[in-house]
């Protein structure tokens, strides 16, 4: 009886495969286009990319996947939170292009992994990424970057502790936080968009910000791409390949979470058809699209799994349409002028509760799957995790050959994961074992 209900519950307004009128087209598209803005620009913001860029490769890096996966799987790729430090710090040390060739090389591990999977199956991952290990990672993530968004929010441009600055963060966060806790519908899905533009329209309110940009920028303006070759020479060192590579061990946990949630959500079995190998070589292709271009990781977004759950339109058509809408808003001046005018202390009132959510997450995959802190195991592993990768340890063999912080931390986890006695095997199917879980909450 729950099944069917759940059944009738998850019953399509459109299918996968249903094309949407034009007018019906154009609207939802642009409700998954709102879904995703916040986040997506967000990250280059942070790390010192070009917004147009990273919405021009959210755009192509979505239709890439949709056609690696055969057009039946409506997920929209936005820019990755998990990738913050470690862009920042492969910036620092290579430039933008030493970015975007670490990118590359996670983007190849997808590659490798996708292959894999297609020949041995998907459960040696789930066992060598199980919830204890990727928890603490993600609760890394989100507290590595508290500082940073605390700065953004209390400082003015000249680095200086500023009041009024600080009150437009302030505003930013009270802003998004009644969205995430009071709205319903499509406010609720875009709490960080929401957010901003509160926050903005306070920020000219007290005169913080200036639309000098905005006024002298053309309609059309073609974005500065970063180019292997032509941008940057092409050099591959053990810095970069150690900065980026692990994270991938988050985002891979990531994806494979999203791709169970999204098959509960449309009532079908992603996992198995068209398969998690083509999801994820879908992801890491997005990545390296992004990464030839100049735009931050791609990783699938819950914002947009969010909108499915909400309006039953699954169509990926329509997702689609939002990538196509994404690609040319990139090329449109005049948008990307505005968004270089968001005060710095209203992204950083996001990030406050953006980075902390990210943390949160970390902690509630730890209590979904129950894991027994009485268990001497399970608290070494977490505790060893959580202090190298927020503490920043790194080990450093030469100057060409760095393991730091996060990268450090993951590692480690899957180590220990690995060595230490008393594993458990995950469950062959997720898939139904997940769904399971869902009907026994709802009974």
């Amino acid at each position: 009886m729950i099944v069917e209900e759940q059944q009738l519950n998850n019953k399509p307004i459109l299918d996968v495969k249903e094309i949407p009128n034009p007018a019906q087209w154009l609207t939802l598209s642009l409700q998954h286009l709102f879904a995703m803005f916040g986040a997506t620009i967000l990250v280059p913001y942070l790390v010192g990319l070009s917004p147009a860029i990273a919405l021009i490769s959210s755009g192509l890096g979505t239709l890439a996947f949709l056609m690696i996966t055969k057009w039946q799987v409506p997920a929209y790729l936005g820019s990755s939170f998990a990738f913050i430090a470690p862009v920042i710090a492969a910036k620092a040390t290579a430039g933008p292009g030493g970015a975007m060739i670490g990118s590359f090389l996670a983007g190849l591990v997808y590659g490798i992994v996708a292959l894999v999977i297609s020949k041995a199956g998907h459960r040696w991952i789930m066992n060598l990424l199980p919830p204890i290990v990727v928890g603490p990672v993600i609760i890394v993530i989100g507290l590595a970057l508290a500082g940073t968004a605390v700065s953004m929010a209390m400082n003015n441009p000249a680095g200086e502790y500023s009041l009024i600055h600080f009150s437009a963060a302030l505003v930013t966060l009270a802003a998004t936080i009644i969205c995430t806790i009071y709205m319903r519908g499509m406010l609720s899905i875009i709490p960080i968009l929401a957010g901003i533009v509160v926050g903005y329209l306070y920020s000219f309110a007290i005169g913080i910000v200036d639309f000098k940009p905005v006024l002298e920028a053309s309609w059309f303006e073609m974005p500065e791409f970063i180019i292997p070759f032509v941008s940057y020479e092409v050099k591959i060192t053990w810095d970069l390949a150690l900065l980026m590579v692990p994270v991938a061990i988050v985002t891979l946990s990531e994806h494979i979470g999203h791709q169970l949630v999204l098959s509960k959500v449309v009532g079908r079995d992603y996992i198995k058809e068209p398969g998690l190998h083509r999801s994820i070589l879908g992801d890491g292709t997005a990545t390296i699209i992004s990464a030839l271009i100049g735009g931050p990781p791609k990783t699938t977004y819950g914002e947009n799994i969010g909108v499915l759950a909400i309006t039953r339109v699954y169509s990926v058509y329509v997702i689609a349409g939002a990538a196509v809408l994404a690609t040319i808003f990139g090329f449109i001046g005049k948008i990307t002028a505005l968004i270089s005018t968001i005060p710095t202390p209203v992204m950083g009132g996001v990030s406050i509760l953006l980075f902390g959510i990210i943390a949160s997450s970390g902690l509630r995959m730890l209590v979904d799957s129950k894991i027994d802190f009485g268990n001497n195991r399970n608290l070494v592993i977490s505790s060893v995790i959580l202090v190298i990768g927020i503490g920043g340890a790194f080990i450093k063999v030469s100057e060409s050959f760095q393991i730091q912080g996060m990268a450090f931390a993951a590692i480690a986890g899957v180590l220990l994961h690995l060595i230490l006695p008393g594993r458990e095997p995950v469950s062959e199917d997720m898939f139904n074992q997940t769904v399971e879980k869902d009907n026994q909450k709802t009974a």
